[in-house]
């Protein structure tokens, strides 16, 4: 299990993670919005605090944070847990210097004083500060609201329909094979408001819905076991997601099914519980060089680790080293037109895309969100920046992508949802698989390392076919392949075109010191890459 899926699946204590001051509630409580009347006057309240303390920019984020998670296994429900969290957080500059202070305290002292305290810290740090906060541009858009476009909100649906859901889940799976199984509902609602003092009242109302499980079958005659993850993929989307549409099944030539914007959770477990039984019997794999054919819920996870993070800027420069470290691709990469890829390797940044996780109107600054290129042709050309780092790139604008995981945590840079773009010309999985002659199809995402430059890393996944002569013949087991990044996308070879494209996603990514979590969608087509390494994971020495 990776660090990310860890993170999602430790139940009881995610609750704590994600929003420090989370108060348990009632489910039927997750209704009630806070009247976006009385949020402008809050915000007012605290700008002219802000402005009254000295401060020449002020912004002001008023969040209602709200958590649902239903957790089961089997028979049982094991727990459910329902969480709302509600402040306020004030960011001030003063004298060139950034100050930050939260109250949970809605009443107007009480956030003209969080105001106040915010730039005493501000003129504190000014005085060590060898370098004033040069912050661009973001021009005031007045009164304002975007919202996730949904059509079920997973707030309103009764628990008991969501427990009866997975339930019926693993009963199916137990039925098709089974011995254990865990599912869960991690179900987020996101109701923030920003006010600064360049005259933004921004209002957005953010939705996430991620049905995760894990089915595992034993061999009671061994005591061998395997597992097969769910193959759904978080989304910004409300809980129409999980309705089963068949219109968002996508059918592998091998006729493994994929998920793009419906998921038939009770099919998927019952396909898991046969394919991880599959997995017991299935022969492991050789060590050595393979041409890979990877699905989108696969390269998700390779995409994160090793395109959208190291091109983080505050991880280029060196501002950020938690979760695996800083990056290789340094300004001068940029700078001298660093090959990164291939020529079919473009990736872009999109903090717009309809159903990803990281999809806002407007980012934690204030700032309209939009898309660009961060590789173009295989060319680096771009990386992920904010307000107080645009003029680093002599950027005039941020790319609006900063972000805060509560309204008592202070806004940084995240990643934007990063993404593989379809390949220009006609091409099917199909028709990519009949070109291959000794590789190996990967679908879903599994275990990962990376080094702290983002250079090296080795990655799993769910399900491994062999691929010979154009043909899968048949399931494998205990793969792994390893990669140096810029000779990893430099060896894609074939990107299946846009009828292909899918979303993938992590839903707790981590970052920052104290640690914060976000969400964030990675797409992309099944995508080829020539002669990489592969490892057998169940090899012992000795």
């Amino acid at each position: 299990m990776d660090r990310r899926n860890f993170l999602g699946m430790s139940g009881l204590g995610i609750a704590g993670l994600m929003i420090p001051f989370g108060n348990l509630i009632a489910a039927e409580d997750l209704l009630a919005p806070l009247d976006v009347a009385k949020k402008k006057v809050w915000a007012d309240a605290a700008l002219n605090a802000a402005r009254g303390a000295g401060a020449s920019y002020c912004d002001v984020r008023i969040g209602r944070y709200l958590r649902q998670f239903v957790i089961t296994r089997e028979d049982k429900v094991q727990n459910v847990t329902n969480v709302e969290s509600t402040g306020i957080g004030i960011r001030v500059l003063v004298d060139g210097a950034w100050g930050f202070a939260a109250t949970n305290q809605l009443n107007n002292d009480a956030i003209a004083k969080a105001a106040q305290q915010a730039a005493a810290i501000a003129r504190a740090n000014a005085k060590s500060q060898t370098a004033k906060v040069q912050l661009a541009k973001a021009p005031g858009v007045g009164e304002i609201s975007w919202k996730t476009p949904i059509r079920k909100n997973s707030m309103a649906v009764p628990l008991k329909d969501k427990a009866e859901l997975l339930l019926g889940v693993n009963a199916a799976a137990i039925n098709a094979g089974a011995n254990f199984v865990n599912s869960m509902l991690f179900l987020v609602n996101e109701q923030k408001y920003f006010a600064s003092t360049d005259g933004s009242y921004i209002d957005q109302d953010v939705h996430r819905v991620w049905a995760p499980m894990t089915i595992t079958a034993i061999d009671k005659a061994s005591g061998k076991f395997r597992t097969r993850q769910g193959l759904s993929s978080p989304m910004g989307m409300g809980f129409e997601y999980l309705d089963g549409d068949a219109s968002g099944k996508v059918v592998s030539p091998n006729g493994v099914v994929n998920y793009h914007k419906s998921y038939d959770m009770l099919g998927d477990a019952v396909a898991a519980a046969k394919q991880a039984r599959e997995k017991l019997t299935a022969p492991s794999v050789k060590p050595g060089k393979y041409d890979l054919v990877l699905d989108p819920s696969h390269t998700w996870l390779t995409i994160h680790e090793s395109i959208g993070h190291p091109l983080e800027l505050d991880r280029v420069l060196g501002y950020e080293a938690n979760y695996a470290g800083t990056s290789f691709a340094t300004l001068d990469k940029r700078e001298s037109g660093f090959k990164y890829g291939s020529d079919l390797v473009t990736v872009f940044a999109d903090k717009t895309q309809t159903g990803s996780l990281g999809a806002v109107g407007f980012d934690d600054e204030g700032v309209k969100t939009k898309r660009w290129d961060l590789i173009k042709d295989g060319i680096l050309v771009d990386y992920q920046t904010i307000r107080d780092q645009a003029h680093i790139l002599g950027k005039t604008e941020s790319d609006g992508c900063c972000y805060a995981d509560s309204w008592s945590s202070v806004q940084f840079q995240r990643m934007a949802n990063v993404s593989l773009a379809a390949g220009k010309n006609k091409l099917s999985v199909a028709d990519m698989i009949k070109d291959v002659e000794n590789g190996i199809y990967i679908i879903g995402d599994g275990s990962f390392s990376i080094d702290q430059q983002r250079y090296n890393a080795q990655f799993g996944g769910q399900l491994f076919y062999e691929i010979k002569n154009g043909k899968i013949t048949g399931m494998l087991e205990d793969v792994a392949y390893q990669i140096r990044t810029p000779e990893f996308w430099n060896s894609c070879v074939a990107v299946c075109d846009e009828s292909d494209y899918r979303l993938g996603g992590s839903f707790f990514d981590g970052k920052g010191q104290p640690g914060q979590v976000s969400a964030v969608s990675h797409g992309s087509s099944t995508a080829r890459f020539n002669g990489v390494n592969v490892i057998n994971t169940a090899r012992k020495l000795g």
